[in-house]
């Protein structure tokens, strides 16, 4: 099976990224502990204070689907709508190659 790439774009509420990141934390910790989640990131945006983003790589889409389909992930992912501004954009990737791959 084929390793699967999420990129997800937040755009928060003014003046809540520093609380928005605090949130994040607990989530960051959770995927660590995933088998098939190899790389889970939470990036600032360098040009929009406004604007957050996760890249995600998992072993295969079971992987992808245990991590997203978890109670954990559920309530984590409702603890950060307090400072989402607008619906999350999603890009479901297939990675072909490249160093770290």
């Amino acid at each position: 099976m084929a390793k699967v790439a999420v990129v997800v774009k937040l755009k928060i509420k003014e003046g809540q990224r520093d609380e928005m990141t605090k949130g994040v934390m607990p989530g960051i910790d959770t995927a660590k502990g995933e088998t098939g989640t190899q790389f889970y990131a939470f990036h600032h945006d360098a040009v929009d204070p406004n604007t957050v983003w996760f890249y995600e790589l998992y072993a295969d889409q079971d992987a992808a689907n245990l991590h997203m389909g978890s109670e954990a992930f559920k309530a984590w992912s409702k603890s950060l709508m307090p400072f989402i501004d607008g619906a999350p954009e999603f890009s479901f990737l297939t990675p072909i190659g490249g160093k770290g791959l």
